[in-house]
């Protein structure tokens, strides 16, 4: 599983530009099940989603074609962790680790 954390990397006014693509996109991975959650960060300097069922080059890929990256108004820190407790309604997305 990923946390992807956006942080803007211009004013807000040009986010706003972009923010109907940017949704598109959510929109697009939601449906394929990839993103689980996403929001706005407080203090808004940014977002967070979770996301699961990829690997971590198929992450790094999925971000770099937001609208936000295309347009260069936010820049990506992306952790990989993996999910051995949820709550039963993200069940499907646990993870049994190797140790």
């Amino acid at each position: 599983m990923f946390v992807m954390e956006l942080s803007y990397t211009a004013p807000l006014e040009s986010v706003e530009e972009q923010m109907d693509a940017h949704i598109a996109w959510l929109d697009g991975y939601y449906a394929a099940g990839v993103f689980l959650a996403s929001g706005r960060k407080v203090p808004r300097d940014g977002g967070v989603i979770l996301a699961g069922g990829v690997s971590r080059a198929e992450i790094e890929r999925i971000a770099a074609e937001d609208p936000f990256v295309v347009a260069d108004v936010c820049t990506y820190a992306i952790t990989e962790f993996i999910a051995t407790k949820t709550s039963a309604d993200l069940s499907t997305v646990r993870e049994n680790p190797i140790v």
